[in-house]
């Protein structure tokens, strides 16, 4: 309720983590992976502890690599010294810039450079003057500089700076920067960002009901425009068009008449159906889309592909019985690509299937995620892919880099491969591998794999405003449910650890993986199975986005994320410093707009009746909506709702519009995508009704 108190909990961040294509300062090394603990002793010869980049092979090689140098001057000699171990700085990814170009040497603070920071260091020393006044006419064997430069074409073994440089104006604009809002420089010592900020959490999250359509994806048009697709379990995909903030308008939508269809196609169940939709970044040019959706290779030819359970993991099909009456690796995770006639208005889609993608047999019928996403900055396509299902994991796939199960994976689906090589690569369909994927770093990995320990990810979204943060909720077992920022090669702990928490699996036919021989790298923020302002507890987590909109301030920059049950409210996660990795959550109270298009059945006054919370959605105005069984919510301004917000300037004597008749009833059944522990029935009306008319249940 309004008045309610919100629950605040503070997630630790063990490591802090993002993805390769980083814009703002967080910690990341310059191999693009995350930061790791450091030995109890620390690097003997850079001396930094605790998260670090460098391990003691590393350090000593940069030890090896000083001593080469042979620098006679100490005081040149020492800020050397700090210049090489700066790549052992849990934000080296970022003081090397390895986004825009390789580098040797990492950007130097410089006083020169105009400097506007709200969070980063705050430094008072010139450190590439300084460096200027004490090492220019040093000479100095295989100087990085020399390297560096790039007005010098032939770097000589042996040089001083000055041979290069003729000032140290010349030689700082070249090596120089200064630490902003987006990025951070070296000033000779750890990075260190700015203190904490006194952050009050909202009071509350205002909604609007626009729509009683039931959801499972939102993606906003790639035109630009005020259109989105909205694409529901069965199988059926809408272009739908969204009225302006304040309008009293609904959405436009003509259920009868979808974009696409797919229900002939789609297997739809409680966990089984169709589960992402992405579209190409240059889909106004080629018309390319792709669907993610599982089928019943039982009912449709066309259904057939490798079983994950197979020899290369360790598993046997034949030793796994039917899961809810199917068989092992009946039901398959495939992602379909589909084109659009761009010539006509609405883009006519071509019913044929353009090529098949991806094709997977899963042994069991739950935790498959299914999410797909273009990377903003990549433009390479990622797939979410859960454990595969079962109490506990039971064949360790997670964990086990040979499987593609409790994976995030990184696929092209640009430069496409023959099918000889299809064959021989043992590709799962036709894309073609990323060669900057980690097992150019781990050739234990599947080359498929970005990163691994997963339950069950559900929903997953990059930031508008810094696409690196790649945040993905994961759904819990028995206890933990989580949020994780994903970087390239991370091990986010499932089945050694659920959340923070250390897991005992009831069963093992696949093998255990012990807890000492992984990095694990902890969530940033969730909640613990008995922590949501809900009587019924929790279900399982649904992940959300970066809230960008100006529509309510006081969550702009905020992650918002919810429990499928949704009637304790969503939570509210607080990143401080800002670009740190830390985060605060508190779980606030949602109300519904007094003019709102379309009245929301009341749960308990005034908190609207949400049903279960399947996913959210970003349209191109930025505005964050919520998809749930009983409609389409968009968050708006927090007067609306009488929510006090202290940075909003608009009046919230607002009249309320001409009321809108309804939008009618979605013409397909919805069902609750059941990603939760397996252990109970939704306890709501129109849940409930549906799983029973599934034949719904419990995970075993």
């Amino acid at each position: 309720m309004r008045g309610s108190p919100v629950m605040k909990i503070v997630v630790p961040s063990l490591l802090l983590l993002l993805l390769a294509r980083y814009s703002a300062s967080y910690p990341l090394c310059t191999d693009l992976r995350a930061p790791f603990d450091a030995d109890k002793a620390g690097l003997g010869f850079c001396r930094y502890n605790g998260s670090v980049c460098c391990d003691s092979a590393q350090d000593l090689q940069l030890q090896k690599q000083f001593k080469a140098m042979n620098v006679s001057d100490p005081g040149c000699a020492s800020l050397l010294k700090s210049i090489l171990c700066a790549s052992c700085d849990p934000f080296s990814a970022e003081l090397f810039r390895v986004e825009q170009a390789p580098r040797v040497v990492p950007v130097l603070c410089n006083s020169s450079k105009s400097v506007n920071s709200t969070r980063s260091q705050l430094y008072t020393l010139d450190f590439c003057s300084n460096l200027w006044d004490k090492c220019h006419n040093t000479s100095i064997l295989s100087s990085p500089f020399a390297f560096e430069s790039r007005a010098k074409k032939t770097p000589s073994s042996r040089s001083k700076i000055s041979d290069s440089w003729s000032s140290a104006a010349e030689f700082c604009n070249e090596f120089g920067g200064a630490s902003d809002d987006t990025s951070v420089c070296f000033s000779g010592g750890p990075v260190k960002l700015g203190s904490a900020e006194n952050s009050s959490t909202p009071t509350g999250v205002c909604l609007e009901k626009l729509g009683n359509g039931s959801y499972l994806n939102m993606v906003a048009h790639p035109d630009g425009s005020n259109r989105v697709f909205l694409s529901n379990q069965p199988g059926k995909i809408w272009l739908a068009t969204i009225p302006e903030q304040g309008s009293g308008e609904i959405i436009g939508i003509n259920e009868s008449s979808p974009f696409f269809d797919l229900t002939d196609e789609v297997h739809f169940q409680s966990e089984l159906g169709m589960m992402g939709l992405a579209f190409h970044p240059n889909y106004q040019n080629n018309g390319r889309f792709f669907v993610s959706f599982n089928c019943d290779k039982a009912k449709w030819p066309d259904c057939s592909g490798r079983c994950s359970c197979n020899s290369d993991v360790g598993c046997d099909p034949s030793k796994i019985g039917p899961d809810n009456g199917a068989n092992p690796c009946q039901y398959h995770s495939v992602i379909s690509e589909f084109t659009t006639n761009q010539s006509s208005l609405g883009g006519n889609v071509n019913p044929n299937e353009v090529r098949r993608i991806f094709t997977m047999g899963l042994p069991f019928t739950t935790h498959h995620g299914g999410q797909i996403l273009f990377g903003p900055k990549d433009g390479y396509l990622y797939f979410m892919m859960g454990d595969g299902g079962s109490i506990g994991d039971p064949y360790n796939f997670s964990q086990n880099k040979k499987s593609l199960l409790g994976k995030i994976m990184r696929l092209d689906v640009d430069n496409l491969p023959d099918s000889t090589t299809v064959s021989e690569s043992k590709l799962w369909g036709n894309y073609s591998v990323p060669k900057d994927n980690p097992f150019s770093l781990d050739k234990e990995l599947e080359p498929e794999i970005w990163a691994l320990g997963f339950r069950n990810p559900w929903r997953c979204s990059f930031d508008l405003e810094r696409p690196s943060y790649f945040l993905c909720a994961d759904v819990g077992q028995d206890l933990y449910e989580e949020v994780d920022i994903v970087t390239k090669g991370g091990n986010y702990g499932w089945r050694v650890y659920e959340g923070p928490f250390l897991y005992h699996p009831p069963q093992s036919p696949g093998g255990s993986t012990s807890a000492s021989s992984i990095k694990p790298i902890f969530p940033v923020m969730g909640y613990n199975h008995s922590q949501p302002q809900n009587p019924q507890g929790s279900a399982s987590i649904t992940g959300g986005y970066f809230y960008r909109s100006m529509a309510d301030p006081c969550l702009f920059g905020r992650y918002l994320y919810a429990d499928l049950y949704g009637s304790g409210g969503i939570w509210v996660g607080t990143e401080n410093p800002e670009n740190s990795g830390n985060f605060t959550s508190a779980q606030v109270p949602c109300s519904c707009a007094k003019d709102t298009p379309i009245q929301c059945d009341a749960e308990n006054e005034p908190s609207p009746a949400l049903g279960a919370i399947f996913s959210f959605g970003q349209d191109n105005s930025k505005d964050t909506f919520v998809l749930t069984s009983s409609g389409l919510y968009r968050i708006v301004s927090p007067s609306r709702c009488d929510y006090a917000c202290s940075k909003e300037t608009a009046t919230s004597s607002r009249s309320p519009p001409a009321s809108a008749p309804p939008p009618p009833s979605p013409s397909t059944s919805t069902a609750t995508p059941r990603r939760h522990r397996g252990a109970e029935l939704l306890p709501f009306g129109i849940v409930l009704s549906h799983m029973l008319l599934l034949g719904f249940v419990r995970d075993l």
